[in-house]
């Protein structure tokens, strides 16, 4: 090939990004227009609800609700618009001028996608945000409430409590993350050895659907309304609002929260853990949080292990169960504090001196994981062995971020009566307790970034002797691209099966039957959503 040829690649580069951009617009210009063609009673007011990058509020509405900056980089892929509905007509028009000018939908309640696929995509496409879609409506005489999907699990909780101290909802304690998101992927909690899932809570559902439709329960029938509750955001349709069970707690609750150094017989103390704490009576959480702190004796680096619980009950109650079933902790009743069910919530967040107001607080920041982050799950269906913790030990060591660390939240209670076929949420009978992995630094540590992600990678593959296989199951709601994706384009059974066993077992195939009823041309589509058979 001579020269001439070779020099007409940036021009020639030139021409086709310079048309891509051309139909980029058009299409954005021919979406607006679409909106902007429907006028009903509700739909009057869609235009108030609109933002572009044309827009001066559009950079603070899209970043309002981005929990991971891994995902808000200058090079990050922006949406061509962002809708933030009033109205059920509102997405429903969102739904089908989408449809009609090929862009792909986000569904955003809070954000806290932990790959940011409510709000990222590689291909042109909008984000409806849930953001003003938070009504809720406590029923306290018959033990139910309609909360809508956009509402956070703190709004939630503070919803219950101004009305009943003793009832409230099994869902978790990060109280910015939205309803709408952690309903679909199953939802854990402190509640969840008592009572099971969140998704095992919930009794109906106002979903729409890639035609614009409203339906219930009833109308949707039990296939979808099975799907959407633990199969995963953004594969079926949008949940407008969710009818849920309460569930009763009582006036008073202990917590506690046990430090041990590896110098202390941490090792040994969370050997024992593991045979204990699936067995406990359904009234306890327990967890143990990891982490490298420098020793108090002689300022080398060791690891502190925190055990954590929570105790639906008092103190005087706890403290005899905790010496029959877990003696060597030598748990004190010093080491206890009695509380609400609602500053549990609190405490397990770990907010000092804070009321009950901050669970309204959308905005509020974390320091338990960093601005920037990756996360990892596993299941363990057996205990480790005792001498195998050294080398998990050294892989905590080995890393200088600054949040690292690693959980085991304990399984066992009510989710071992709840059949694995129930909802999609297959991780029931069978495990010990869940791992969760976590890597996360600020912004003067980017240039550490593929660092830190290559260690927990690493950690990831060191721990596969000792955790679930065949499939090594992963949890959906800790959305984690390493483990498949599908393509940009049409999907295979085949290739999403790689990634969709590992968070759903054999429902995976149940999913991508209702998935090929309700939404044969995959429309809601995302790296990890459910395809149809046939896609």
């Amino acid at each position: 090939m001579n020269s001439c040829y070779f020099s007409m690649f940036p021009i020639l580069f030139l021409v086709l990004l310079s048309s891509s951009w051309a139909t980029l617009a058009q299409s954005h210009n021919k979406f607006l227009h679409c909106l902007s063609s429907f006028h009903s009673e509700d739909s009057s007011s869609i235009s108030k609800v609109i933002y572009t990058p044309y827009n001066s509020s559009y950079s603070s509405i899209l970043e309002s609700s981005i929990r991971n900056l891994r995902f808000s980089e200058p090079d990050t892929p922006k949406p061509l618009v962002i809708v933030a509905p009033l109205h059920a007509s509102h997405i429903q028009i969102t739904i089908y001028c989408s449809r009609k000018h090929e862009l792909q939908i986000r569904i955003r309640s809070g954000g806290h996608d932990y790959e940011g696929l409510s709000y990222t995509s590689e291909v042109p496409f909008v984000i409806i945000d849930l953001v003003n879609f938070r009504a809720i409506d406590v029923d306290v005489e018959n033990k139910v409430a309609w909360v809508q999907s956009g509402a956070t699990l703190g709004e939630l909780y503070y919803g219950i409590a101004e009305r009943s101290r003793t009832l409230t909802f099994p869902a978790g304690v990060c109280h910015t993350v939205g309803v709408g998101g952690y309903f679909s992927g199953g939802g854990y909690g402190l509640l969840f050895r008592k009572y099971g899932l969140a998704v095992d809570n919930i009794i109906d559902a106002q979903f729409v659907d890639t035609n614009g439709r409203i339906l219930n329960r009833k109308s949707m029938g039990e296939d979808l309304f099975w799907a959407i509750r633990g199969g995963g955001g953004g594969s079926f349709g949008i949940v407008l609002a969710w009818k849920v069970k309460l569930v009763h707690v009582p006036a008073t609750v202990t917590v506690f929260t046990v430090s041990k150094t590896l110098e202390q017989n941490a090792t040994k103390l969370v050997h024992l853990w593991q045979y204990v704490a699936p067995k406990l009576p359904h009234d306890i959480f327990s967890s143990i949080s990891f982490r490298k702190v420098n020793s108090s004796q002689d300022g080398q680096r060791t690891i502190l292990a925190s055990f954590h619980s929570l105790y639906l009950g008092e103190v005087d109650e706890l403290i005899p169960l905790m010496q029959e079933r877990f003696p060597e902790l030598g748990l004190r009743k010093e080491d206890c504090t009695e509380m609400s069910w609602i500053e549990s919530i609190l405490y397990f967040r770990q907010i000092q001196n804070g009321t009950m107001d901050i669970l309204l607080d959308r905005s509020y920041k974390t320091t338990l994981v960093g601005p920037s982050f990756k996360m990892k799950s596993d299941y363990v269906k057996e205990p480790i062995p005792e001498t195998s913790f050294t080398g998990i030990w050294s892989k905590l060591y080995d890393v200088d971020a600054e949040f690292v660390g690693i959980s085991f939240v304990a399984y066992g209670g009510k989710m071992d009566e709840i059949p694995e076929t129930a909802t999609p949420f297959p991780h029931r009978a069978g495990n010990l307790y869940k791992i969760i992995y976590n890597v996360g630094w600020k912004e003067k540590d980017n240039i550490k970034s593929q660092k830190y992600l290559s260690w927990i990678r690493n950690f990831y593959g060191y721990m596969s002797s000792f955790v679930s296989k065949h499939p090594r199951e992963a949890y959906v709601n800790y959305r984690d691209l390493d483990i498949g994706l599908n393509n940009k384009g049409n999907t295979s059974f085949e290739q999403a099966s790689i990634w969709g066993h590992k968070y759903f077992k054999k429902n995976f195939d149940r999913l991508v039957h209702v998935k090929t009823m309700i939404d044969p041309k995959n429309f809601f589509k995302h790296e990890q959503s459910i395809p149809p058979l046939f896609s």
